[in-house]
């Protein structure tokens, strides 16, 4: 009976975790660059539930690029394994040398959910301005699917209202659905209840969200949409989940 109940026990616990929100994640060691001492940036890629730090396998990325000045450096041939929150991830190097506005993206592989039947591909997006400069950061990358930020992402207080406009295809999404979580790095933040976990809003018509941030760290909107064609999982025909991630830095003043 014992094992009995401990087998439900763990059933129940693996598809609370499986229901939780999933977000690429693409971390860098400073949410923005003032100071040379912070121009070696260390990127972390990996894929996760950041709010309940439940990890979960990144395979090697399709792409890893870094936009600025208008510009696509490719960034694959820098990464290197990694582990993060016990699962398999990715790490590179990026030394900034000049004033700018960095946007780096990672598209990762197709990964299969069986929980909900389907493949997820989540479009990730990080901006660090270096320097003083800022212009350039609601440029569009032209990506499958973005969140283009109308609210400038960087530089941003907690508690701070952050709006963005979701494209697919290059052409807003009205309604889109978009899911909000903080990256619960130190473990401090518990949610009340398992809705907190997770927070969602709707984007309107022309495809722009609002959200207020609560609290300082680092806060990730993911944007889903289903993409038009399937893809075959052991051949059958599956849909696809199209995810357009952002994630950007809320910080507290310092005090004095």
């Amino acid at each position: 009976m014992t094992r009995i109940l401990l087998l439900c026990f763990t059933l129940v616990f693996c598809a609370a975790n499986s229901a939780l929100a999933h977000f690429g994640m693409l971390i860098p060691s400073a949410g923005s660059i003032a100071d040379k001492k912070d121009a070696s940036l260390t990127l972390t890629l990996s894929f996760s539930h950041p709010m309940e730090m439940v990890g979960m396998p990144l395979a090697a990325p399709a792409s890893f690029k870094v936009f600025v000045d208008g510009a696509a450096e490719d960034l694959l041939p820098t990464l290197k394994p990694a582990k993060v929150m016990e699962h398999e991830a990715w790490s590179a190097a990026y030394a900034v040398k000049k004033p700018g506005v960095y946007q780096f993206v990672m598209e990762p592989k197709p990964y299969w959910e069986p929980a909900e039947d389907c493949f997820i591909v989540h479009y990730t997006k990080t901006v660090v301005p270096a320097f003083g400069e800022e212009e350039g950061w609601d440029a569009p990358l032209g990506l499958k699917t973005e969140i283009v930020p109308l609210t400038r992402p960087f530089g941003n207080y907690a508690g701070n209202v952050f709006q963005g406009q979701v494209l697919l295809d290059g052409k807003p999404v009205p309604g889109a659905m978009v899911e909000v979580e903080f990256y619960n790095r130190d473990g401090r933040h518990e949610a009340p209840n398992d809705y907190m976990i997770t927070q969602v809003v709707k984007a309107d018509e022309g495809g722009v969200f609002t959200y207020g941030v609560p609290f300082a760290g680092w806060w990730g909107f993911a944007a889903l949409n289903t993409a038009d064609e399937k893809m075959n999982h052991e051949g059958k025909p599956k849909d696809v989940e199209l995810g357009a991630v952002l994630w950007t830095e809320f910080l507290e003043p310092v005090r004095k």
